[in-house]
């Protein structure tokens, strides 16, 4: 759905409604020069965990529209790399932000980034 996302060539491991897990192998392509994945790679892993996670839920009738992004860097990210969102959809009436979280772990299990997603949540515009 998103072209840009498929630069980073992930593979979503799980999807279901409020949660989802990406898996992100770790290659030269998503490298920087210090030889850990790129800060915009870890953001844009995050960015699909969350969405995953949140269109899951999603009514047909309800459209979200990333905002904003906070990303938090915790430790340099080598070897695969492993997000995971977990949200729930709020009762929509009129547009809200809504915030979802990814975190992204190592293969040891230590969290090497905090993704925060701000999503615009509304109506579709036929439905208002």
């Amino acid at each position: 759905m998103v072209p840009y996302t498929r630069s980073i060539r992930c593979t979503v491991v799980q999807f279901e409604p409020g949660y989802a897990e990406v898996l992100l192998h770790d290659r030269w392509r998503v490298r920087n020069h210090l030889r850990s994945v790129h800060a915009i790679a870890l953001a844009n892993l995050g960015e699909l965990a969350t969405g995953l996670s949140l269109i899951g839920g999603l009514s047909p009738r309800l459209r979200a529209i990333l905002t904003g992004l906070d990303v938090r860097y915790t430790k340099k990210a080598r070897g695969p790399l492993l997000a995971e969102a977990r949200c729930t959809v709020p009762e929509i009436v009129s547009e809200v932000d809504h915030a979802v979280e990814a975190t992204i772990r190592d293969s040891d299990g230590d969290t090497v980034a905090i993704v925060t997603a701000h999503w615009l949540l509304s109506p579709t515009p036929e439905q208002t």
